[in-house]
């Protein structure tokens, strides 16, 4: 809240805006040594503007609301750019259009140029960095950005060139003292929550962008984290010689770290309350009759006197002045920024960056090659699963109870007529519920598309290579939880013997178990949310299950849904009959009166109304062609899904000829958020 204490309009004087330079910057590092990678090509800063942009968001069925409302500004090389507001205001919606990283339930109008033009951001020219920090809880802090370096760069670089760049960001992040210390997760202690977010930022900055978007880089630190972080993202410059752009949304900055500001971008309701160097900004509210009370943080300040969530009313904390709505002091602010100098300085100075046409730097980058990147992610995945407790060894010793349990329930089966109905037992639950337990490792598996989406989004590699890299690093894993558990459970309880029918036992089961992972993981990749996704897992296989062939014989399964095409879909229904007949086939049981012999084939075609027409290692080549098909399913959805879109997305044109109209309908009973018709 704020006190009005004048009615002076005046504008703050008007400040004079440096214009790009066009001077290339050196990017020699001081103090280095000849690290490999110091003669890079120079390159030029980036400068970003934006004009007149507008983003709504679809409400219910035909509705829809405005995010943000016609904001224009600009982002210059060697500053940073703060984008403050209430909660709620669009601070991540306006930094999220920037980057070109609006959801598919939006839509964008306005203008945004790169360097005075319309282009998408080329890789490892910008960079993201999120407010979550997705990062592998297992690795230390040298291994998380030494292998994002060894796939973000080129593979020109030798592993001590891209060795020595990730040192050299660790140090620049002051994160040298933590570098053998695991990232750390729940229910393992690892670095602070502001280290972590100075890892983030080190991996996106390894490529040396010229573009830095931070989405509250600060949040849920204390102050002397908050500024400990900041103040090493605004000496970045100094320290590589480079003039990086930086913009980043700020919830409530000390005053230390508003001090680092160099503009500011001050946001209510997504209108422009603001748009000048951070410095001036009490200057302009005090002008307007809101001064800053003395020794009071100036952003706390701003933010209070703009914030309207609990819709209350400024007073004064001095007599001789009226009351007033916070609703009506934005407007008083809004309605001025738009009448004042500064506005028009900064239209003006939009105007002139968008016609310069620096195009050097916008240049996409090479990464590491596919080969690297396969064979990088599976190394770092297998470290990962290795740590990991829960990611297989938890199900380790879980499967070996079960199989204990499993072999002492069914020890020692005789080969009498009641044992058949034992062995079809036995061989349904080694194939359904054991395989069951792989839903175990979900959540691992939401952390690692979590990281994956991240890493993705920035382009740090390709998405056949992380569906590659996941696959060939569970495969040793998956093979040990399928012989160790399958060994105890196979001879116990004295099934055929024989090593071909051992190792064909254990690659059903290891194909089950590969099958199932592989469908956790497309869950995964749809439903994010881990309660969401163990029950779609489970409901999926629960399915399956039924349609498999065995608690209601093929022939009895009802149409058309179970008998065609569940029966067919289902991979239980191959693991079942590959199974019998591995288990059956060659082997003769006395009959139910004991009097003479029936034949595994006859139980196989009268029984468990198996298909003999073809051998079990078709089943087999099935299991194992349903796991390829499982995995590009997996790769063909996260490709189809995946949320990169172009920074451009305009449908104004900078002439004007073809903008469209907009027509603003707003309750003046309603929320600040207006409704907007585009016509």
């Amino acid at each position: 809240m704020a006190t009005l204490v004048s009615n002076n309009s005046a504008s703050p004087s008007t400040l004079e805006i440096e214009a790009c330079s066009d001077i290339p910057i050196g990017r020699e590092r001081r103090g280095e040594g000849n690290s490999g990678w110091s003669n890079e090509r120079e390159e030029m800063g980036i400068c970003l503007t934006w004009k007149d942009v507008w983003v709504t968001a679809s409400v219910g069925k035909n509705g829809s609301k405005s995010i943000l409302e016609g904001l224009t500004g600009y982002a210059k090389p060697g500053q940073l750019l703060a984008i403050m507001g209430p909660s709620g205001c669009g601070k991540s919606t306006l930094l999220d259009a920037l980057a070109g990283r609006l959801s598919s339930n939006t839509r964008q109008t306005g203008e945004i140029l790169i360097n005075g033009k319309k282009q998408a951001l080329a890789y490892g020219t910008s960079a993201y960095v999120t407010q979550d920090e997705t990062l592998l809880a297992t690795l230390t802090v040298g291994e998380t950005v030494h292998y994002s370096a060894q796939l973000q760069l080129p593979d020109t670089m030798s592993k001590k060139e891209k060795k020595e760049r990730a040192d050299f960001t660790i140090r620049e992040m002051g994160l040298q003292d933590a570098i053998n210390t695991r990232i750390g997760g729940w229910g393992v202690k690892g670095i602070s929550g502001g280290q972590k977010r100075r890892v983030s930022i080190c991996i996106e900055i390894l490529t040396r962008p010229g573009l830095l978007f931070l989405d509250e880089p600060t949040s849920g630190l204390d102050s002397a984290a908050s500024y400990y972080v900041m103040s090493g993202i605004a000496s970045l410059d100094k320290k590589d010689d480079m003039h990086r752009t930086v913009i980043a949304s700020i919830h409530q900055p000390s005053t230390e770290v508003f001090q680092l500001f160099h503009n500011l971008c001050l946001l209510s309701s997504g209108r422009t309350v603001y748009f000048g160097p951070a410095s001036a900004a009490t200057e302009f509210f005090a002008s307007n009759g809101f001064p800053c009370p003395t020794l009071m943080n100036p952003s706390d300040h701003l933010l209070k006197t703009i914030n309207k969530d609990f819709d209350q009313v400024n007073e004064l904390n001095s007599g001789g002045a009226e009351t007033i709505p916070t609703e009506e002091v934005i407007r008083i602010l809004v309605n001025s920024y738009k009448s004042s100098e500064m506005n028009q300085e900064i239209q003006k100075e939009v105007e002139v960056l968008s016609e310069k046409d620096t195009t050097a730097t916008n240049t996409k980058r090479k990464h590491a090659g596919f080969l690297n990147q396969c064979f990088l992610l599976t190394k770092r995945s297998s470290i990962n699963m290795y740590r990991d407790l829960g990611y297989y060894w938890l199900r380790l010793a879980i499967y070996v109870a079960l199989a204990i349990s499993l072999a002492t329930t069914f020890y020692d089966l005789d080969k009498n007529y009641q044992s058949i109905q034992d062995r079809g037992s036995f061989l349904m639950f080694v194939s359904s519920f054991m395989t069951f337990m792989t839903i175990g490792g979900f959540p691992s598996f939401v952390e690692d598309m979590k990281v994956f989406e991240r890493e993705r989004l920035n382009g740090h590699y390709s998405v056949t290579a992380f569906v590659i890299g996941n696959t060939l690093s569970a495969i040793p894993y998956l093979m040990l939880v399928s012989i160790v558990p399958g060994a105890i459970a196979y001879y116990l309880p004295g099934l055929q013997k024989g090593f071909e029918h051992f190792v064909y036992f254990i690659c059903v089961l290891f194909s089950c178990l590969m099958l199932v992972e592989s469908l956790m993981m497309i869950v995964a990749s749809i439903v994010p949310n881990f309660l969401m996704g163990i029950i779609t897992g489970a409901g999926i296989q629960g399915i399956m299950m039924l349609g498999g062939g065995f608690f209601r014989l093929p022939k009895d399964l009802p149409g058309p849904f179970w008998r065609y095409p569940m029966f067919y879909v289902a991979f239980h229904r191959y693991a079942y009959q590959g199974m019998f007949k591995n288990e059956f086939e060659g082997l003769r049981f006395t009959t139910k009166d004991g009097g003479s012999y029936i034949t595994g084939e006859k139980i196989l075609r009268d029984t468990w109304q198996v298909n003999m027409s073809y051998s079990k290692w078709v089943d087999l080549g099935i299991l194992l062609g349903m796991i390829i098909l499982y995995r590009v399913i997996f790769l063909v959805n996260i490709k189809t899904t995946e949320k990169l879109k172009p920074i451009i997305v305009s449908f104004m044109s900078s002439s004007g000829a073809t903008k469209r109209k907009m027509q603003i309908m707003q309750n003046p009973n309603a929320t600040p958020l207006q409704q907007v018709q585009v016509v």
